[in-house]
Protein backbone atom coordinates (compact mmCIF):
# COMPACT_ATOMS: atom_id res chain seq x y z
CA UNK A 1 0.00 0.00 0.00
CA UNK A 2 2.79 2.41 0.95
CA UNK A 3 4.71 1.65 -2.27
CA UNK A 4 1.63 2.23 -4.40
CA UNK A 5 0.95 5.59 -2.75
CA UNK A 6 4.64 6.53 -3.01
CA UNK A 7 4.93 5.77 -6.73
CA UNK A 8 1.51 7.26 -7.53
CA UNK A 9 2.33 10.49 -5.69
CA UNK A 10 5.83 10.58 -7.20
CA UNK A 11 4.52 10.10 -10.76
CA UNK A 12 1.90 12.81 -10.26
CA UNK A 13 4.55 15.16 -8.87
CA UNK A 14 6.95 14.41 -11.76
CA UNK A 15 4.21 15.02 -14.34
CA UNK A 16 3.14 18.23 -12.61
CA UNK A 17 6.71 19.52 -12.15
CA UNK A 18 7.79 18.72 -15.72
CA UNK A 19 4.60 20.29 -17.06
CA UNK A 20 5.33 23.46 -15.08
CA UNK A 21 8.96 23.47 -16.27
CA UNK A 22 7.78 23.01 -19.86
CA UNK A 23 5.28 25.84 -19.54
CA UNK A 24 7.93 28.09 -17.97
CA UNK A 25 10.37 27.17 -20.75
CA UNK A 26 7.81 28.04 -23.42
CA UNK A 27 7.08 31.37 -21.69
CA UNK A 28 10.81 32.12 -21.50
CA UNK A 29 11.26 31.25 -25.19
CA UNK A 30 8.34 33.45 -26.17
CA UNK A 31 9.79 36.30 -24.10
CA UNK A 32 13.19 35.88 -25.74
CA UNK A 33 11.68 35.71 -29.23
CA UNK A 34 9.56 38.74 -28.49
CA UNK A 35 12.67 40.65 -27.41
CA UNK A 36 14.51 39.59 -30.57
CA UNK A 37 11.50 40.53 -32.69
CA UNK A 38 11.33 44.01 -31.14
CA UNK A 39 15.07 44.44 -31.67
CA UNK A 40 14.87 43.30 -35.28
CA UNK A 41 11.94 45.64 -35.95
CA UNK A 42 13.83 48.55 -34.37
CA UNK A 43 17.01 47.91 -36.38
CA UNK A 44 15.00 47.36 -39.56
CA UNK A 45 13.32 50.73 -39.02
CA UNK A 46 16.63 52.53 -38.32
CA UNK A 47 18.39 50.98 -41.32
CA UNK A 48 15.38 51.55 -43.62
CA UNK A 49 15.11 55.23 -42.57
CA UNK A 50 18.84 55.79 -43.05
CA UNK A 51 18.83 53.97 -46.37
CA UNK A 52 15.97 56.15 -47.72
CA UNK A 53 18.03 59.21 -46.87
CA UNK A 54 21.04 57.84 -48.69
CA UNK A 55 18.89 56.97 -51.72
CA UNK A 56 17.56 60.55 -51.83
CA UNK A 57 21.13 61.86 -51.74
CA UNK A 58 22.14 59.57 -54.62
CA UNK A 59 19.22 60.70 -56.79
CA UNK A 60 19.96 64.34 -56.08
CA UNK A 61 23.50 63.78 -57.38
CA UNK A 62 22.06 62.06 -60.47
CA UNK A 63 23.36 58.57 -59.66
CA UNK A 64 21.38 55.36 -60.22
CA UNK A 65 20.47 53.54 -57.04
CA UNK A 66 20.75 50.04 -58.57
CA UNK A 67 24.36 50.68 -59.59
CA UNK A 68 25.43 52.08 -56.21
CA UNK A 69 23.39 49.86 -53.87
CA UNK A 70 26.39 47.74 -52.96
CA UNK A 71 28.31 50.79 -51.78
CA UNK A 72 25.32 52.04 -49.82
CA UNK A 73 24.74 48.71 -48.07
CA UNK A 74 28.39 47.84 -47.37
CA UNK A 75 28.49 49.91 -44.17
CA UNK A 76 25.27 48.42 -42.83
CA UNK A 77 26.29 44.88 -43.70
CA UNK A 78 29.65 45.34 -42.01
CA UNK A 79 27.82 46.56 -38.89
CA UNK A 80 25.51 43.50 -38.79
CA UNK A 81 28.01 40.90 -39.92
CA UNK A 82 29.59 40.59 -36.49
CA UNK A 83 26.18 39.78 -34.98
CA UNK A 84 25.45 37.06 -37.54
CA UNK A 85 22.56 39.06 -38.99
CA UNK A 86 21.98 39.80 -42.67
CA UNK A 87 20.42 42.37 -45.03
CA UNK A 88 18.92 42.24 -48.47
CA UNK A 89 17.37 44.87 -50.74
CA UNK A 90 14.72 44.00 -53.31
CA UNK A 91 13.60 45.93 -56.38
CA UNK A 92 10.51 44.99 -58.37
CA UNK A 93 10.40 41.50 -56.79
CA UNK A 94 14.09 40.69 -57.24
CA UNK A 95 17.05 40.96 -54.93
CA UNK A 96 19.48 43.65 -55.98
CA UNK A 97 21.64 43.32 -52.91
CA UNK A 98 22.37 40.44 -50.52
CA UNK A 99 24.72 40.62 -47.58
CA UNK A 100 27.20 37.74 -47.07
CA UNK A 101 25.14 36.37 -44.14
CA UNK A 102 21.98 36.38 -46.29
CA UNK A 103 23.70 34.92 -49.35
CA UNK A 104 25.30 32.09 -47.35
CA UNK A 105 21.93 30.58 -46.40
CA UNK A 106 21.19 27.30 -48.19
CA UNK A 107 17.54 28.17 -48.74
CA UNK A 108 17.20 31.49 -50.48
CA UNK A 109 14.13 33.58 -49.66
CA UNK A 110 12.18 35.29 -52.38
CA UNK A 111 11.08 38.87 -51.74
CA UNK A 112 7.57 38.85 -50.24
CA UNK A 113 4.80 40.56 -52.17
CA UNK A 114 3.42 43.31 -49.92
CA UNK A 115 1.40 45.06 -52.64
CA UNK A 116 3.08 48.37 -51.86
CA UNK A 117 1.75 48.16 -48.27
CA UNK A 118 3.77 49.95 -45.64
CA UNK A 119 3.09 47.20 -43.10
CA UNK A 120 6.14 45.19 -42.22
CA UNK A 121 6.12 41.39 -42.34
CA UNK A 122 7.72 39.34 -39.57
CA UNK A 123 8.19 35.59 -40.02
CA UNK A 124 10.43 32.68 -39.09
CA UNK A 125 12.64 30.96 -41.63
CA UNK A 126 14.19 27.51 -41.10
CA UNK A 127 13.55 27.80 -37.36
CA UNK A 128 16.75 29.76 -36.75
CA UNK A 129 16.16 33.07 -38.55
CA UNK A 130 13.72 35.86 -37.86
CA UNK A 131 12.94 37.84 -40.99
CA UNK A 132 11.54 41.39 -41.13
CA UNK A 133 10.54 42.74 -44.55
CA UNK A 134 9.04 46.08 -45.37
CA UNK A 135 8.50 48.14 -48.55
CA UNK A 136 9.76 51.72 -48.81
CA UNK A 137 7.32 54.64 -49.04
CA UNK A 138 6.68 56.42 -52.32
CA UNK A 139 8.40 57.25 -54.56
CA UNK A 140 10.55 54.21 -53.70
CA UNK A 141 7.68 51.77 -53.26
CA UNK A 142 9.34 49.30 -55.63
CA UNK A 143 12.16 48.88 -53.14
CA UNK A 144 12.01 46.69 -50.04
CA UNK A 145 14.41 45.91 -47.19
CA UNK A 146 14.78 42.45 -45.64
CA UNK A 147 16.38 42.25 -42.17
CA UNK A 148 17.41 38.75 -41.09
CA UNK A 149 18.07 38.21 -37.41
CA UNK A 150 20.11 35.18 -36.33
CA UNK A 151 18.30 33.23 -33.56
CA UNK A 152 21.07 30.71 -32.87
CA UNK A 153 22.33 32.50 -29.77
CA UNK A 154 18.80 33.06 -28.50
CA UNK A 155 17.80 29.43 -29.01
CA UNK A 156 21.07 28.24 -27.50
CA UNK A 157 20.54 30.45 -24.46
CA UNK A 158 16.98 29.19 -24.15
CA UNK A 159 18.09 25.54 -24.36
CA UNK A 160 20.70 26.17 -21.68
CA UNK A 161 18.06 27.73 -19.43
CA UNK A 162 15.67 24.86 -20.17
CA UNK A 163 18.33 22.27 -19.33
CA UNK A 164 19.08 24.05 -16.06
CA UNK A 165 15.36 24.05 -15.21
CA UNK A 166 15.00 20.34 -15.94
CA UNK A 167 18.18 19.49 -13.99
CA UNK A 168 16.85 21.56 -11.09
CA UNK A 169 13.54 19.73 -11.44
CA UNK A 170 15.35 16.37 -11.32
CA UNK A 171 17.14 17.47 -8.13
CA UNK A 172 13.81 18.63 -6.66
CA UNK A 173 12.25 15.26 -7.58
CA UNK A 174 15.05 13.39 -5.78
CA UNK A 175 14.67 15.57 -2.70
CA UNK A 176 10.89 15.26 -2.92
CA UNK A 177 11.19 11.47 -3.20
CA UNK A 178 13.29 11.34 -0.02
CA UNK A 179 10.92 13.52 2.00
CA UNK A 180 7.85 11.78 0.56
CA UNK A 181 9.27 8.41 1.59
CA UNK A 182 10.00 9.68 5.10
CA UNK A 183 6.57 11.28 5.31
CA UNK A 184 4.87 8.04 4.26
CA UNK A 185 6.95 6.17 6.85
CA UNK A 186 5.61 8.51 9.51
CA UNK A 187 2.05 8.23 8.18
CA UNK A 188 2.14 4.43 7.92
CA UNK A 189 3.99 3.85 11.21
CA UNK A 190 0.70 3.48 13.18
CA UNK A 191 -0.60 1.11 10.50
CA UNK A 192 2.57 -0.98 10.82
CA UNK A 193 2.08 -0.95 14.58
CA UNK A 194 -1.53 -2.05 14.09
CA UNK A 195 -0.41 -4.86 11.78
CA UNK A 196 2.35 -5.94 14.17
CA UNK A 197 0.03 -5.81 17.17
CA UNK A 198 -2.66 -7.74 15.29
CA UNK A 199 -0.08 -10.43 14.46
CA UNK A 200 0.93 -10.61 18.15
CA UNK A 201 -2.72 -10.93 19.20
CA UNK A 202 -3.22 -13.64 16.55
CA UNK A 203 -0.26 -15.50 18.10
CA UNK A 204 -1.85 -15.35 21.54
CA UNK A 205 -0.33 -12.18 23.05
CA UNK A 206 -3.68 -10.67 23.94
CA UNK A 207 -2.19 -7.97 26.18
CA UNK A 208 -0.44 -6.25 23.23
CA UNK A 209 -1.49 -2.65 22.65
CA UNK A 210 -0.65 0.22 20.31
CA UNK A 211 0.90 3.39 21.70
CA UNK A 212 -1.25 6.15 20.20
CA UNK A 213 -0.92 9.93 20.14
CA UNK A 214 -2.56 12.72 18.19
CA UNK A 215 -6.15 13.43 17.19
CA UNK A 216 -6.31 12.41 13.52
CA UNK A 217 -8.14 9.53 11.81
CA UNK A 218 -5.24 7.10 12.30
CA UNK A 219 -5.27 7.90 16.03
CA UNK A 220 -8.98 7.09 16.06
CA UNK A 221 -8.33 3.77 14.27
CA UNK A 222 -5.52 2.89 16.70
CA UNK A 223 -7.67 3.85 19.70
CA UNK A 224 -10.58 1.72 18.46
CA UNK A 225 -8.14 -1.12 17.75
CA UNK A 226 -6.92 -0.96 21.36
CA UNK A 227 -10.53 -1.06 22.55
CA UNK A 228 -11.17 -4.07 20.34
CA UNK A 229 -8.00 -5.77 21.62
CA UNK A 230 -9.08 -5.09 25.20
CA UNK A 231 -12.51 -6.59 24.51
CA UNK A 232 -10.87 -9.62 22.89
CA UNK A 233 -8.55 -10.04 25.87
CA UNK A 234 -11.48 -9.81 28.27
CA UNK A 235 -13.50 -12.29 26.22
CA UNK A 236 -10.56 -14.69 26.06
CA UNK A 237 -10.05 -14.41 29.82
CA UNK A 238 -13.75 -15.03 30.37
CA UNK A 239 -13.63 -18.06 28.10
CA UNK A 240 -10.52 -19.34 29.87
CA UNK A 241 -12.15 -18.79 33.26
CA UNK A 242 -15.35 -20.46 32.04
CA UNK A 243 -13.36 -23.40 30.67
CA UNK A 244 -11.41 -23.66 33.93
CA UNK A 245 -14.61 -23.48 35.96
CA UNK A 246 -16.21 -26.15 33.78
CA UNK A 247 -13.19 -28.41 34.18
CA UNK A 248 -13.16 -27.78 37.91
CA UNK A 249 -16.90 -28.45 38.01
CA UNK A 250 -16.40 -31.77 36.19
CA UNK A 251 -13.53 -32.72 38.49
CA UNK A 252 -15.54 -31.85 41.59
CA UNK A 253 -18.64 -33.55 40.26
CA UNK A 254 -16.68 -36.72 39.51
CA UNK A 255 -15.20 -36.60 42.98
CA UNK A 256 -18.61 -36.03 44.60
CA UNK A 257 -20.08 -38.99 42.71
CA UNK A 258 -17.14 -41.29 43.35
CA UNK A 259 -17.29 -41.04 47.15
CA UNK A 260 -20.98 -42.04 47.67
CA UNK A 261 -20.96 -44.57 44.82
CA UNK A 262 -17.85 -46.23 46.21
CA UNK A 263 -19.43 -46.32 49.66
CA UNK A 264 -22.74 -47.68 48.32
CA UNK A 265 -20.95 -50.37 46.28
CA UNK A 266 -18.78 -51.31 49.24
CA UNK A 267 -21.68 -51.66 51.68
CA UNK A 268 -23.79 -53.53 49.09
CA UNK A 269 -20.93 -55.96 48.48
CA UNK A 270 -20.44 -56.30 52.22
CA UNK A 271 -24.13 -57.13 52.74
CA UNK A 272 -24.00 -59.64 49.87
CA UNK A 273 -20.92 -61.53 51.00
CA UNK A 274 -20.77 -61.20 54.78
CA UNK A 275 -22.93 -62.84 57.42
CA UNK A 276 -24.55 -59.93 59.21
CA UNK A 277 -26.90 -59.60 62.08
CA UNK A 278 -30.13 -57.70 61.63
CA UNK A 279 -28.71 -54.68 63.44
CA UNK A 280 -25.60 -54.61 61.21
CA UNK A 281 -27.70 -55.12 58.09
CA UNK A 282 -29.95 -52.23 59.19
CA UNK A 283 -26.95 -49.94 59.73
CA UNK A 284 -25.55 -50.80 56.27
CA UNK A 285 -28.85 -50.21 54.50
CA UNK A 286 -29.34 -47.01 56.48
CA UNK A 287 -25.97 -45.72 55.28
CA UNK A 288 -26.77 -46.71 51.69
CA UNK A 289 -30.09 -44.87 51.92
CA UNK A 290 -28.40 -41.74 53.31
CA UNK A 291 -25.88 -41.72 50.47
CA UNK A 292 -28.66 -42.24 47.92
CA UNK A 293 -30.57 -39.37 49.55
CA UNK A 294 -27.49 -37.16 49.17
CA UNK A 295 -27.22 -38.12 45.49
CA UNK A 296 -30.92 -37.34 45.10
CA UNK A 297 -30.47 -33.91 46.70
CA UNK A 298 -27.53 -33.28 44.39
CA UNK A 299 -29.68 -34.18 41.37
CA UNK A 300 -32.43 -31.80 42.54
CA UNK A 301 -29.88 -29.05 42.98
CA UNK A 302 -28.52 -29.67 39.50
CA UNK A 303 -32.07 -29.39 38.20
CA UNK A 304 -32.50 -26.08 40.04
CA UNK A 305 -29.28 -24.76 38.51
CA UNK A 306 -30.35 -25.88 35.03
CA UNK A 307 -33.67 -24.06 35.39
CA UNK A 308 -31.99 -20.94 36.73
CA UNK A 309 -29.47 -20.95 33.89
CA UNK A 310 -32.31 -20.14 31.47
CA UNK A 311 -32.71 -16.79 33.27
CA UNK A 312 -36.47 -17.16 33.11
CA UNK A 313 -38.24 -15.18 35.79
CA UNK A 314 -41.88 -14.24 36.19
CA UNK A 315 -41.79 -10.82 37.80
CA UNK A 316 -44.23 -10.04 40.54
CA UNK A 317 -44.36 -7.86 43.64
CA UNK A 318 -43.10 -10.13 46.40
CA UNK A 319 -43.86 -9.18 50.00
CA UNK A 320 -40.86 -9.52 52.33
CA UNK A 321 -43.25 -10.20 55.21
CA UNK A 322 -44.78 -13.11 53.29
CA UNK A 323 -41.29 -14.30 52.32
CA UNK A 324 -40.19 -14.39 55.97
CA UNK A 325 -43.39 -16.16 57.02
CA UNK A 326 -42.96 -18.92 54.42
CA UNK A 327 -39.27 -19.25 55.28
CA UNK A 328 -40.03 -19.64 58.99
CA UNK A 329 -42.55 -22.41 58.24
CA UNK A 330 -40.02 -24.32 56.18
CA UNK A 331 -36.89 -23.84 58.30
CA UNK A 332 -38.36 -24.06 61.82
CA UNK A 333 -38.10 -27.86 62.03
CA UNK A 334 -34.62 -27.82 60.48
CA UNK A 335 -33.41 -25.31 63.11
CA UNK A 336 -35.11 -27.11 66.01
CA UNK A 337 -32.90 -30.18 65.40
CA UNK A 338 -29.97 -28.15 66.82
CA UNK A 339 -32.19 -26.08 69.15
CA UNK A 340 -31.30 -22.97 67.13
CA UNK A 341 -33.53 -19.92 67.44
CA UNK A 342 -34.58 -18.21 64.19
CA UNK A 343 -35.33 -14.51 64.74
CA UNK A 344 -37.04 -12.61 61.91
CA UNK A 345 -36.80 -8.79 62.25
CA UNK A 346 -39.01 -6.63 60.04
CA UNK A 347 -40.04 -3.10 61.03
CA UNK A 348 -42.37 -2.75 58.03
CA UNK A 349 -43.29 -4.67 54.94
CA UNK A 350 -41.17 -4.18 51.82
CA UNK A 351 -41.68 -5.21 48.22
CA UNK A 352 -39.12 -7.06 46.07
CA UNK A 353 -39.77 -7.28 42.35
CA UNK A 354 -38.99 -10.88 41.45
CA UNK A 355 -40.06 -14.50 41.80
CA UNK A 356 -41.30 -15.65 45.23
CA UNK A 357 -40.26 -19.30 44.79
CA UNK A 358 -36.69 -18.38 43.82
CA UNK A 359 -36.42 -15.83 46.62
CA UNK A 360 -37.61 -18.47 49.10
CA UNK A 361 -34.94 -20.89 47.82
CA UNK A 362 -32.36 -18.12 48.24
CA UNK A 363 -33.31 -17.25 51.83
CA UNK A 364 -33.72 -20.89 52.90
CA UNK A 365 -30.34 -21.86 51.43
CA UNK A 366 -28.63 -19.06 53.35
CA UNK A 367 -30.46 -20.02 56.56
CA UNK A 368 -29.56 -23.68 56.01
CA UNK A 369 -25.88 -22.78 55.66
CA UNK A 370 -26.12 -20.66 58.83
CA UNK A 371 -27.66 -23.62 60.70
CA UNK A 372 -24.83 -25.91 59.55
CA UNK A 373 -22.23 -23.37 60.73
CA UNK A 374 -23.94 -22.64 64.08
CA UNK A 375 -23.55 -24.41 67.40
CA UNK A 376 -26.26 -25.91 69.54
CA UNK A 377 -28.75 -23.34 70.93
CA UNK A 378 -27.29 -20.47 68.85
CA UNK A 379 -29.44 -17.73 67.34
CA UNK A 380 -29.77 -16.84 63.67
CA UNK A 381 -31.09 -13.39 62.89
CA UNK A 382 -32.90 -12.63 59.59
CA UNK A 383 -33.71 -8.95 58.96
CA UNK A 384 -34.76 -6.54 56.24
CA UNK A 385 -34.27 -2.77 56.05
CA UNK A 386 -33.66 0.07 53.60
CA UNK A 387 -30.03 0.98 52.95
CA UNK A 388 -29.56 4.09 50.77
CA UNK A 389 -31.11 3.18 47.39
CA UNK A 390 -31.39 -0.57 48.04
CA UNK A 391 -33.37 -3.03 50.15
CA UNK A 392 -31.02 -5.04 52.38
CA UNK A 393 -31.89 -8.55 53.58
CA UNK A 394 -29.43 -10.02 56.10
CA UNK A 395 -28.88 -13.53 57.45
CA UNK A 396 -26.60 -13.32 60.50
CA UNK A 397 -25.23 -16.24 62.50
CA UNK A 398 -22.70 -16.62 65.33
CA UNK A 399 -21.13 -19.81 64.08
CA UNK A 400 -17.62 -20.89 63.13
CA UNK A 401 -17.10 -18.13 60.53
CA UNK A 402 -15.14 -18.18 57.26
CA UNK A 403 -11.49 -17.34 56.58
CA UNK A 404 -10.93 -14.29 54.35
CA UNK A 405 -9.09 -16.39 51.76
CA UNK A 406 -12.12 -18.65 51.39
CA UNK A 407 -14.75 -15.93 50.88
CA UNK A 408 -13.83 -15.40 47.21
CA UNK A 409 -14.41 -19.13 46.48
CA UNK A 410 -17.54 -19.96 48.43
CA UNK A 411 -19.85 -19.17 45.47
CA UNK A 412 -18.16 -21.83 43.32
CA UNK A 413 -19.98 -25.08 42.72
CA UNK A 414 -18.90 -27.97 45.02
CA UNK A 415 -16.73 -25.66 47.11
CA UNK A 416 -16.95 -26.33 50.85
CA UNK A 417 -15.47 -24.33 53.69
CA UNK A 418 -15.37 -27.46 55.86
CA UNK A 419 -15.50 -30.48 53.56
CA UNK A 420 -15.83 -33.09 56.27
CA UNK A 421 -18.62 -31.23 58.09
CA UNK A 422 -20.52 -30.41 54.87
CA UNK A 423 -20.37 -33.93 53.54
CA UNK A 424 -21.46 -35.36 56.88
CA UNK A 425 -24.37 -32.94 56.84
CA UNK A 426 -25.37 -34.10 53.38
CA UNK A 427 -24.27 -31.01 51.49
CA UNK A 428 -22.96 -31.09 47.95
CA UNK A 429 -21.48 -27.58 47.84
CA UNK A 430 -24.05 -26.29 45.33
CA UNK A 431 -26.22 -24.17 47.62
CA UNK A 432 -24.33 -20.86 47.28
CA UNK A 433 -23.84 -21.40 43.54
CA UNK A 434 -27.62 -21.59 43.23
CA UNK A 435 -27.98 -18.53 45.47
CA UNK A 436 -25.55 -16.55 43.30
CA UNK A 437 -27.54 -17.41 40.18
CA UNK A 438 -30.80 -16.29 41.79
CA UNK A 439 -29.14 -13.05 42.90
CA UNK A 440 -27.92 -12.38 39.35
CA UNK A 441 -31.39 -13.01 37.90
CA UNK A 442 -32.86 -10.46 40.33
CA UNK A 443 -30.09 -7.90 39.53
CA UNK A 444 -29.06 -7.91 43.17
CA UNK A 445 -25.76 -8.24 45.07
CA UNK A 446 -24.68 -10.77 47.68
CA UNK A 447 -22.00 -9.74 50.18
CA UNK A 448 -20.26 -11.84 52.85
CA UNK A 449 -18.97 -10.39 56.11
CA UNK A 450 -17.31 -13.02 58.24
CA UNK A 451 -14.78 -13.44 61.06
CA UNK A 452 -13.37 -16.80 62.04
CA UNK A 453 -14.83 -17.98 65.34
CA UNK A 454 -17.27 -15.01 65.54
CA UNK A 455 -19.82 -15.64 62.81
CA UNK A 456 -20.97 -14.71 59.31
CA UNK A 457 -23.38 -12.13 57.92
CA UNK A 458 -24.73 -12.53 54.39
CA UNK A 459 -26.18 -9.30 53.02
CA UNK A 460 -28.50 -9.26 49.97
CA UNK A 461 -28.99 -5.89 48.28
CA UNK A 462 -32.06 -5.68 46.02
CA UNK A 463 -32.76 -2.66 43.80
CA UNK A 464 -35.72 -0.60 44.97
Amino acid sequence: MKKKIFFAALILFIVFLNSMILIISIVILEDKLSAVRDKCLAEHYVIASSLIGDMQALEQRGNRIEENIDNLMRLYSRYLQGKGNGLAVAFSGKWIYESPAFASEETMISPPDTGYSQERLVFMENGNRLCVYGSFPAPWQDYGLMYIGNLSDTVQSWRHTKNILFLTGAAVILIMSFFLFQFLNIIFRPLRQISSTAAKIANGNYDSRISVCGKDEIFSVAHNFNLMAEQIENQIKQLENAAEQKQQFIDNFSHELRIPLTAIYGYAEYIQKALLSEEERYECTQFIMSECSRLQNMAYQFLDMALLRKDEIKDSNCSVKELFTESEKGMHIRASEKKIKLTYVLSQDYIIKGNMEQLLILINNLIDNAIKASRQEDEIRISAYLEESALAVEVEDHGIGIEKEQISHIKEAFYRVDKARSRAAGGAGLGLAICEKIVQIHHADMLFISELGVGTTVKLLFPV
